[in-house]
């Protein structure tokens, strides 16, 4: 899979992740990202780290259930099959990450997520 693919369908996941709040809030959580984290919507999948640590900002603990829903939208628009075992410490970015390096290198469909990885 190719970078630009990869980076399209993340947005696409993240979009819609950030739509399950609704429409409105959405907007307001893509200008807050921009006026105070600096990072533009189309930018997004450039800078995941910085937009994990912002959603982390904005939302507290509520942050672990968009980014689980995120990703199972990535997972869903690359094909996969998502598992998430039991983790203790769940990092976004690297799943993000981890994701990316999995479908490029062995085009495998099956990733399980979590700690136990």
């Amino acid at each position: 899979m190719q970078k630009g693919n990869f980076e399209k369908l993340l947005m696409e996941a993240i979009d819609e992740g950030l739509f399950s709040v609704g429409e409105s809030p959405r907007r307001a959580i893509y200008f807050h990202l921009e006026k105070s984290f600096d990072i533009k919507k189309e930018d997004i999948p450039k800078k995941i780290e910085v937009f994990e640590d912002a959603i982390e900002k904005i939302f507290g603990f509520g942050a672990d259930f968009l980014e689980v829903l995120i990703m199972k939208r990535l997972y869903e628009k690359t094909g996969g099959v998502f598992e998430l075992e039991e983790a203790t410490d769940f990092a976004f970015s690297e799943y993000v990450n981890a994701v990316k390096q999995h479908l490029t290198e062995k085009g495998n469909s099956k990733l399980a997520v979590g700690a136990t990885q």
